[in-house]
């Protein structure tokens, strides 16, 4: 007989995404997990010296691809606002630092961190946030990003989810880096960085 282990350490994540997503469905913004086609793609072009922050961890599927990438555990940070999903992560994750903060205000909780990153990997879903709190999250996460430092997004529309004048206002350009078509639903990955 088989065991049910392999299964049961699916399904508590699974379970534990699912009651969020039905008490706070625009917290959480999504029907399932990040896929694993969808975290490959959130990860490209990471490797072991990159410094990394992901913000909305979630159930640390995107966590999971980026740890694949060899980046090290101690070049990345996990930010989760949610304290189910942070004791969830802190249990999957003993040897990566999860910050219980809120990801719109991440740079003014980390001030020693400014310029620091290389990616800024985001799980928000960003179609749920208004333009202000959009523009908030970039000017953070470009605050604590290196000048060559890029930010990784995914979204369930064809399109950006970024407008093109916010992008402008800050000097940003997006570019569509894949499709993780077997993900549930589908989603497009945009990675934004600073025009040169």
């Amino acid at each position: 007989m088989q065991s049910s282990a392999p299964q049961s350490a699916f399904l508590q994540p699974f379970g534990r995404f699912l009651r969020s997503w039905v008490s706070n469905p625009a917290a959480v913004g999504a029907l399932a997990p990040s896929g694993r086609e969808l975290s490959r793609l959130m990860a490209a072009d990471l490797h072991a010296d990159s410094r990394v922050l992901e913000l909305g961890a979630g159930t640390g599927n995107l966590t999971r691809g980026i740890l694949d990438a060899r980046v090290r555990p101690e070049n990345l940070k996990l930010v989760e606002i949610d304290p189910a999903f942070v004791r969830l992560l802190q249990r999957r994750f003993a040897d990566v630092e999860v910050l219980a903060i809120d990801a719109l205000s991440v740079a003014r909780s980390l001030p020693h961190l400014i310029g620091h990153f290389d990616c800024v990997v985001s799980g928000l879903p960003l179609l749920l946030l208004s333009r202000a709190q959009r523009l908030r999250l970039l000017k953070n996460s470009f605050r604590l990003l290196a000048p060559d430092g890029v930010l990784h997004q995914f979204t369930y529309a064809a399109k950006c989810p970024l407008e093109r004048d916010l992008l402008a206002r800050l000097g940003l350009r997006a570019e569509r880096i894949g499709i993780a078509a077997r993900n549930f639903p589908p989603a497009f990955v945009y990675r934004i960085r600073r025009v040169q």
